[in-house]
């Protein structure tokens, strides 16, 4: 159903949810779609959810019909057992939430999914985005399928296969030296003034709603909540997400007032999260010079980052950074144990993993979902370079 409000996650602002909406205009921070969840709740119980994608979610998705629906397959994604992988990294059990079955091959694809329905239902005719790589690939797909205009803007050594996706998906494709922030500011310039909408991670508020669905899969595909969830984090836009859908689901009555713990893993060579949460912060300090092989996690700013912080916070949970070598290792051992093609950001993911167990956060008998979040194959680079080590 079509949002009721949007509401500004920082000053609680109420934004028209009818017309095309960025940041909160009082405040500059991420927008938040909320919903009548009273009216949503009869349609939205596990028993009577039938679709097989991430749209099995309608009532609380920003379209308002089923001839809304911009859909290439995505969601609905496996959460696969590895006894292997989990005792690699110390735990009994271990189940990976695995994205890389999406289209474009990532997690991506949800958040543009929603995103782009909910631009074409706003009558928006030309989108662009800034990008580490598969975010821009997930664009060009869904404004293809959209029938949007689509530009796409990312660091020069984004890895290849993001680039040749975009092009090959007719996306206008322009690469930019420097980083993520880089390509956003050339972005911003290009179309200042412009009725082109910006899809940058946390800018808009629909590309959060498609993550979000992560959540009450992981729910319904476990038949509970798990203890710990472990996330690679760049944007941190799937964290918000999730932590959105359990306040959801409580709301609908799924739920009870518990919530997982929410670990989110970055790069010693990038952990602005990590050091805010570790210096008492509610906002991180911008990296100056971002360096890591996991391309999704060399994010040197977020602008939803008090978000992300909040959430980790209120759920007891931690922020870990892993160093370059133990990214390839795991990046290496996660396909090697559990025949997962886990791209760095998951090789990420699993690092941290055994590094909190091994400092005692999580406990051997945790119930731990750990997240994917992309196939290891869109990196040929980094895979080579994991079975190096």
């Amino acid at each position: 159903m079509r949002p009721s409000l949007l509401e500004c996650g920082r000053c609680a602002r109420a934004h028209d949810a009818s017309v095309p909406q960025s940041l909160c205009a009082a405040c500059g921070k991420p927008l938040l779609a909320r919903y009548d969840l009273e009216a949503a709740a009869p349609s939205m119980r596990p028993g009577v959810l039938r679709r097989t994608d991430l749209w099995r979610y309608l009532p609380v998705l920003p379209v308002a019909e089923e001839s809304e629906i911009v859909t290439l397959g995505e969601g609905w994604t496996p959460l696969l057992e590895s006894p292997p992988l989990a005792h690699w990294a110390g735990l009994r059990r271990c189940l990976v939430k695995d994205e890389a079955g999406n289209p474009t091959g990532s997690f991506k694809a949800r958040g543009m999914a929603v995103a782009t329905a909910a631009a074409r239902a706003l009558g928006i005719a030309e989108v662009f985005v800034p990008s580490a790589g598969n975010a821009a690939g997930a664009l060009a797909a869904y404004a293809a399928r959209a029938g949007l205009r689509a530009t796409v803007a990312m660091p020069e050594d984004a890895p290849e296969p993001n680039r040749l996706e975009c092009r090959a998906a007719g996306a206008e494709t322009l690469l930019v030296r420097g980083t993520i922030a880089d390509a956003a500011a050339a972005l911003r310039d290009r179309f200042r003034g412009s009725p082109a909408f910006d899809l940058s991670t946390m800018r808009e508020p629909y590309r959060v709603e498609g993550k979000k669905t992560m959540g009450y899969e992981i729910f319904e595909q476990l038949g509970r909540l798990p203890d710990w969830i472990v996330y690679p984090c760049g944007g941190g836009t799937g964290v918000v997400g999730m932590w959105k859908a359990f306040d959801e689901m409580e709301r609908l009555g799924w739920i009870g007032s518990a919530r997982p713990r929410m670990a989110i893993v970055q790069s010693e060579g990038c952990a602005p999260l990590v050091r805010a949460f570790e210096q008492g912060k509610e906002e991180a300090s911008p990296v100056p010079d971002p360096s890591t092989c996991a391309a999704g996690l060399r994010v040197p700013s977020a602008i939803g980052d008090f978000l992300v912080l909040r959430a980790v916070r209120a759920s007891g949970g931690r922020a870990v950074a892993v160093p370059e070598a133990e990214i390839l290792e795991a990046t290496r051992a996660f396909f090697a144990s559990s025949g997962i093609a886990a791209c760095p950001e998951g090789g990420a993911a699993l690092a941290g993993l055994r590094r909190l167990r091994a400092c005692g956060h999580v406990g051997a008998e945790d119930q731990v979902v750990l997240f994917n979040t992309a196939s290891g194959l869109k990196y040929p680079d980094v895979l080579e370079a994991a079975l190096r080590v």
